[in-house]
């Protein structure tokens, strides 16, 4: 449902926003008009769909082929011990219209691919990144830069965790910091070296920050440099990143001109 002025239910739901001078009536109906996609309904997912659902983002994807496994639950707060062997776009979905009911939700029971990748992100005005795996963090930045959407990127590993924003052909990409994933087995993931629970909130949330900021058009988003979080000394370090002209995806001389495949079991969504 958009939203509008006139309705005294929206207005008091959103009234802590409308106050804002950076959001007022025409901001939150900016947010109200917005489709926004989430890759992985897990630990980053979890905080970004519950806090984009209470600010009234329109319409909210999700995208996940998993199902909600007791391991989940000591992060994925937007799941349930009563949701175990549930779908996790499904209880996702539950949690969010019983939060806001007049969000639309978009769920993918499916997995992320080559195949898929440019026509789901293609109807999205924003995508944001919740997975834990190299090859679908890639895959996804090389789709939102061939679909020209704006991606949220954040990661999380043990006590630590990273955001930036990228605006494709105009910030630094993944590519640009990263080139290509690393072999398997180099690092490991959320499910092999473990991941403090508490940490995905934190990360989530500023993901979701973000995300209105670049609804809005407001503030200084996190392009063009990472914001690293170290929770075992609460230390926020930014570190400077820039456009690289060399890079494969989105440098002077592109190597990468279409999505590539990759293995089926490598590249599914694993949400963090």
């Amino acid at each position: 449902m958009p939203f509008s002025m006139d309705s005294e239910e929206q207005v008091a739901r959103y009234s802590r926003h409308i106050l804002l001078p950076e959001v007022g009536g025409k901001g939150q109906h900016k947010i109200g008009e917005a489709k926004v996609l989430i890759v992985g309904a897990g630990g980053l997912g979890s905080p970004v769909a519950l806090y984009l659902a209470a600010a009234g983002v329109g319409t909210i994807g999700l995208i996940d082929a998993d199902v909600v496994e007791r391991s989940n639950l000591q992060r994925q707060v937007i799941h349930q011990t009563k949701d175990v062997g549930r779908s996790k776009v499904d209880s996702a979905k539950t949690k969010i219209l019983a939060l806001n009911p007049h969000v639309a939700v978009e769920t993918h029971d499916t997995r992320l691919s080559a195949d898929n990748a440019l026509e789901i992100i293609g109807g999205y005005d924003i995508v944001v990144d919740g997975v834990d795996n190299f090859p679908t963090k890639f895959l996804i930045n090389d789709a939102c830069f061939f679909r020209k959407k704006p991606l949220v990127h954040g990661g999380i590993l043990r006590f630590d965790g990273r955001v930036f924003t990228i605006l494709p052909g105009k910030s630094a990409c993944y590519r640009c910091v990263f080139k290509q994933p690393p072999p398997p087995g180099l690092i490991a993931s959320c499910q092999e070296a473990g991941v403090i629970g508490a940490l995905a909130g934190v990360i989530g949330t500023i993901q979701a920050t973000e995300v209105l900021k670049l609804i809005l058009g407001r503030g200084r988003l996190l392009t063009d440099r990472l914001l690293d979080y170290d929770a075992r000394l609460t230390r926020f370090r930014e570190i400077r990143i820039t456009k690289n002209h060399k890079c494969p995806l989105c440098g002077e001389q592109p190597e990468i001109t279409r999505l590539f495949e990759h293995e089926p079991e490598v590249c599914a969504v694993k949400s963090a």
